[in-house]
């Protein structure tokens, strides 16, 4: 594999400095990234003469790399172009605008308005009115009738407030997500050689020409040549759906594509093609037109019906999916293609999403009746009253007086829907995402998917890494064994033999990834800097320690001198590097786990350095007496060995005859203190009722060591601690297939699984959340750093990557990447979680008094006064309050403490609990009774005149103002009441942190005085005095004091109240779940009952539909790295395939991403066919 070095250029400056254009065009390159294997190698040597040639018409080094010159970098992105694909354009206002116009509620408000308008122009011939309607004022008051237009401007008026509102809400969303996407961009950055520094550069920053350093984890950000490489293997699935591995060599096939992951080894490449002309690029291209043809039959297709399933909280593209406005309409058709094509597992929605779906749609379906029954009766009494009882004739000339009469029932019927339909809700689930998500960047979570937010709160499981996560991923080396002795500090170098020193410094310097650096300390007296793998770090750190100097060592062997390496796998769990002796004959350097190093040792140094047989009764007691009191003090072994080839050269592929037969230099343990927080935050989660789990690629007595010191496990506890080997025997039958009963049998009491393969976690975590066992489903949230955590991270409900440690891979399948990679921060992620629960539930017990008390008191008020006493405006006004302004207020409330001090809810809880239903019938009660005391005894109380049955067009009444008045005083301290929902005496607790929620209540306040005041005909209010006024205030503070005798009522007595707003049964899903892409709680109610203004949650998370052979990320700036993992990860990497490709139909919410198979051929969707 080595590299012929002759063909290095002139130094960089000078071949930067040729004047005229690079050696290639644009479209040459294009052209020569489409091949693939010997039809690319043929074109690269045949045409441009080896890669080496290659480089230099781009003008680059192989070696040092470009020079970093301002102006021939500006230069190359001219001629190159960037590497950032251009983001697609956001909606304007304006589109946002006409989006919220499309409610059909608000539709059929403007409607009604807009013949009411027309109408209340019309005047019937003089003589006929009496005649008409007795209802109907004289004609003598012009000024009355002239006002008849207004109520009907008030209402066009309130609809383009809410459309505003509404617009302007989608549009804070959307810059937030922006600026959120901008954030997780800025985030990857990539390693390149320039002017001979590695360094790490932003993807968006790399052109054409760059040399980028390549290793296992990464996403490639641009197209390129393989210049050199070590045991590379590319997964290519994202690009052509085959899930095996690609193995890219010199020789063979060095083609390196944009999107590609990097499953094993290293290597160097030249960036070819960058932005729109690489792969991804090119395919982003082709989307880009298909979807503009799209449009059109989108139209139609809409005309036609089709269902829309239009919230899939993880799409196949990864990050950028709630970066779309709301009701976008994309992807309809391709997802019909797509659902033809590939019979995916169904996944659920987010827990709160589905439970909410369905209590919004059982509110509308009761609101939707309740308005059809007031129409009616008012039409009824009206021409039952009118025709049948005083005996009148229908007269053609008052047929339009008749009309205004229907058109203003019918407007009374709307309003009672419009105040039924709880259209806060979406935007009160989006505010309290869109909050949080802010807030949590403050604590270390940069959260991707915004559903995986209240996912977390439901958590009951975490399964954790122990590297990095729970320990501070600062490894150094302890203790030495070698040569029969155990050393419990790092020795002096003189205690070794000049050729033992050699040996374990050659071992280690050239055995370890050549970007594994220890550097010195930014501040003085700092601890040195480790960069890159940090056991590497460790053993590095060892030879400093020893006085000696390991990149003297590398500076003689560079990279391009090692004949061949084996690569760090989670397969072999060790890494092995041959070079050539300068005597003839080959050396192979040797280091990994202990106890697998030593398995394949066959002899040993002697404390003189000479060899020694090493024999398997020596190797158990060496076991005995070095590496398991190693262990148990919590330290990881590391064995370091060798061996010679002088005879004749072996066959390489042929690993396992290589690697037998060494000879095992010494034995290291390396010490990663745990970091001081964890116990603390491990003990909140226990208090929280959340069981955390280590999953851990270390030994097992390591791993009980760290669980001890951690208070995972504590003494005297009847836990389980497994290794990967003893948890398959027990959880497998005879055929090697996992079976859910015995998983059953064994997760409970599972607390540390140690020496696990990424399998293992993936079963884990599955057997895990399919469970059904325990009163209730479990929720898992698994952290992960390494490429193989991706499908135990993808199978979780909610995914966490590590920002510093974590792999390219690990973030693009993760739901939040932890900035720190601490664990403390999964804390929080839960207390933001369940704060976000709390939130919707305090909106939701507010909201739903309201509906209640308006519904009732529009809906009796109608049947028994032929007129609703809170006029339409009025409601639109109260509908804006409690949904608009109360979401705001109650969403934004900053968690507490206390929230951790509790169980988790689980998948089934209903989120109306029979406390919150107290709550809420019980100041029901006390609203209506007195609205309906103001409403039919009021004027004789506050000795004024009625405002019952009065004439059509006639000034508002006092006594209709103070109910008003009253009904929005009662709402604004039962707003201060449904701060908290579980039964708390002190509703004012913590209420000055919150300045969002006193603004709302103080501007609400202010807006009502104003309304009642000033806002005369189109509110139909009048002026009140000052003991009136004091009067509405005291009855709504008596709301307060009510609330203090609802909370003595013991819930436990009051057996008769339900609970609302359960999540799915699995036999419901089943049932109707049939066909279905995924399980979309709206469509199956919607299709049990059609309710056509239903406005969907769906509002969260709509998607950018892409092109579904080819999952990619979001198109927005340098997302070329935005692939999925694609499911035949999880697939491959299961000892049975077809365990984990059926998914079963209860299948956890949406973070379980099975479903982003990719179909396996490329491009004809997509118009172009990529070979």
């Amino acid at each position: 594999m080595t590299n012929p070095s002759e063909h290095s250029l002139p130094a960089n400056s000078m071949a930067e400095s040729r004047e005229g254009d690079f050696g290639c065009t644009v479209m040459e390159l294009r052209k020569l990234m489409e091949l693939r294997s010997s039809d690319a190698l043929t074109e690269i040597n045949v045409r441009y003469g080896g890669v080496h040639n290659l480089c230099s018409r781009l003008k680059t080094s192989p070696v040092e790399g470009l020079s970093g010159n301002p102006a021939d970098l500006e230069k190359r992105r001219q001629v190159f172009g960037q590497n950032l694909i251009p983001p697609k354009k956001p909606k304007t206002f304006l589109e946002l605008v006409w989006e919220a116009l499309q409610d059909v509620t608000l539709i059929i408000l403007e409607i009604a308005a807009i013949i009411s308008l027309v109408l209340s122009f019309y005047r019937p011939p003089g003589e006929g009115s009496e005649r008409c309607a007795q209802d109907i004022s004289n004609p003598e008051d012009e000024g009355e009738a002239e006002t008849g237009w207004i109520e009907g401007a008030a209402i066009l008026f309130s609809v383009i407030i809410v459309v505003l509102v509404t617009a302007f809400n989608d549009w804070s969303k959307e810059k937030q997500f922006r600026g959120l996407q901008s954030r997780i961009e800025q985030e990857q950055k990539f390693s390149i050689i320039r002017n001979g520094q590695l360094i790490q550069l932003p993807v968006a920053e790399i052109v054409v020409g760059d040399i980028a350093q390549i290793k296992y984890g990464d996403l490639l950000p641009a197209d390129g040549v393989l210049i050199q490489g070590n045991d590379l293997k590319i997964d290519e699935s994202s690009l052509t759906g085959e899930s095996d591995h690609v193995k890219k060599s010199l020789e063979k096939d060095p083609m390196l594509l944009s999107g590609t992951h990097v499953m094993e080894g290293s290597g160097r490449m030249v960036v070819t093609a960058v932005g729109v002309n690489s792969q991804t690029g090119i395919i982003f291209t082709l989307l880009g037109a298909s979807e503009d043809e799209e449009e059109e039959k989108k139209k139609k297709g809409k005309k036609q019906g089709v269902p829309e399933n239009r919230n899939k909280a993880k799409t196949q593209d990864g990050v950028a999916l709630e970066i779309q406005p709301l009701n976008s309409q994309e992807g309809i058709d391709n997802e019909e293609k797509e659902k033809k094509a590939v019979k995916l597992p169904k996944k659920e929605k987010s827990v709160l999403q589905g439970k909410l779906t369905r209590l919004a749609v059982q509110i509308g379906k009761a609101g939707l009746i309740m308005s059809a029954i007031t129409v009616l009766i008012l039409i009824l009494y009206f021409v039952i009253d009118n025709f049948a009882i005083q005996g009148r004739t229908w007269l053609p000339e008052c047929t339009p007086i008749y009309i205004q009469y229907f058109v203003k029932f019918f407007i009374i019927g709307v309003t009672v829907l419009v105040v039924a339909v709880p259209e806060g809700l979406p935007l009160a689930v989006t505010i309290s995402l869109a909050y949080s998500v802010k807030k949590m960047m403050k604590d270390n979570n940069l959260v991707r998917h915004l559903d995986a937010c209240e996912t977390m709160g439901n958590a009951t499981a975490i399964c954790s890494d122990k590297t990095g996560t729970l320990t501070m991923n600062r490894m150094t080396v302890v203790q030495v064994f070698m040569g029969g002795t155990r050393y419990h500090q790092v020795p002096s170098p003189d205690v070794f033999p000049p050729k033992v020193l050699d040996l374990i410094v050659n071992g280690i310097s050239i055995n370890s990834a050549y970007t594994s650096k220890v550097l010195p300390p930014e501040k003085e007296g700092g601890l040195p800097r480790q960069v890159g793998n940090k056991t590497e770090c460790a053993l590095l750190g060892f030879v400093t320690e020893l006085k000696q100097d390991y990149q003297a060592v590398r500076n003689e062997v560079p990279e391009e001198k090692l004949y061949k390496v084996y690569t760090f796998n989670s397969v072999r769990k060790s890494m092995s590097t041959v070079i050539r002796k300068p005597s003839g004959g080959f050396r192979m350097y040797s280091k990994g786990a202990s106890e697998i190093i030593l398995r394949k040792c066959n002899r040993i140094l002697d404390n003189k350095g000479d060899v020694m047989p090493f024999k398997n009764k020596d190797r158990d007691d060496m076991v005995r007496t070095v590496i398991e009191p190693m262990a148990c003090e919590g330290l990881r072994t590391i064995c370091i060995a060798y061996r010679d080839f002088d005879d004749t050269e072996p066959s390489w592929d042929n690993e396992s005859e290589i690697l037998t037969e060494l000879t095992c230099i010494a034995v290291v343990g390396i010490e990663d203190p745990v970091r001081p927080e964890v116990p603390e935050a491990i003990a909140k989660c226990k208090r929280a009722g959340i069981t955390v789990r280590m999953v851990t690629g270390d030994n097992v007595n390591t791993a009980r060591a760290i669980a001890t010191k951690c208070g995972i496990l504590t003494p005297g506890d009847d836990f389980l601690c497994l290794e990967g080997k003893e948890f398959n025997r027990l959880i497998r039958n005879e055929k090697g297939e996992v079976e859910q009963e015995k998983l059953d049998k064994i997760w409970p009491k599972l607390r540390v699984l140690a020496r696990s393969s990424p399998t293992d976690k993936h079963t884990l975590v599955k057997g895990i959340i399919d469970s059904t066992i325990g009163e209730q489903r479990q929720v898992v949230a698994v952290t992960g750093d390494g490429t193989n955590d991706g499908p135990a991270l993808k199978k979780a409900d909610v995914g966490f990557a590590m920002g510093i440690a974590g792999t390219d891979v690990a973030k693009e399948a993760s739901d939040i990447i932890l900035t720190d990679d601490n664990f403390t921060s999964i804390v929080k992620a839960v207390m933001w979680g369940r704060n976000v629960y709390d939130s919707i539930s305090k909106f939701l017990q507010f909201q739903l008094t309201v509906n209640v008390v308006a519904v009732i008191v529009a809906f009796t008020g109608a049947c028994i006064t032929q007129d609703s006493p809170l006029k339409a405006v009025q409601m639109l006004w109260v509908n804006l309050i409690m949904d608009t302004f109360a979401s705001l207020a109650l969403a934004t409330e900053p968690p507490t403490n206390s929230l951790l001090k509790r169980r988790p809810y689980g998948r089934n809880k209903p989120l109306i609990s029979r406390t919150m239903m107290k709550n809420i019938l019980g100041h029901s009660v006390y609203q209506l009774t007195v609205i309906f005391f103001l409403v039919f005894a009021g004027e004789k109380f506050f000795d004024i005149d009625s405002g019952r049955k009065v004439p059509l067009h006639s000034p508002p009444s006092q006594h209709y103002t103070i109910v008003f008045n009253t009904f929005v005083l009662m709402q604004l301290f039962n707003e201060i009441n449904s701060r908290k929902i579980h039964g708390e005496r002190n509703v004012f607790a913590g209420i000055y942190q919150n300045l969002i929620f006193c603004s709302v209540v103080l501007g609400t306040f202010v807006g009502q005085v104003l309304i009642v005041e000033f806002g005369g005909t189109p509110f139909s209010c009048t002026k009140l005095s000052l003991s009136q006024w004091l009067w509405c205030l005291f009855i709504g503070i008596g709301e307060l004091l009510w609330g203090q005798v609802i909370s003595a009522i013991p819930t436990q007595s009051l057996k008769f109240l339900k609970e609302a707003g359960h999540g799915t049964t699995k036999e419901e899903i089943t049932k109707d779940a049939e066909g279905l892409d995924e399980i979309d709680h709206a469509e199956m109610e919607l299709r049990r009952g059609q309710i056509l203004w239903f406005r969907g949650l769906n509002r969260i998370q709509t998607q950018i539909d892409v092109i579904n052979t080819f999952q990619t990320g979001a198109s927005f700036k340098g997302v070329l790295r935005r692939q999925n993992m694609g499911h035949h990860h999880d697939v491959k990497l299961a000892p049975s395939s077809s365990y984990v490709a059926v998914a079963p139909v209860r299948s956890p919410p949406t973070t379980s991403v099975a479903a982003a198979v990719s179909s396996p051929t490329m491009g004809n969707q997509s118009g172009q066919s990529i070979p």
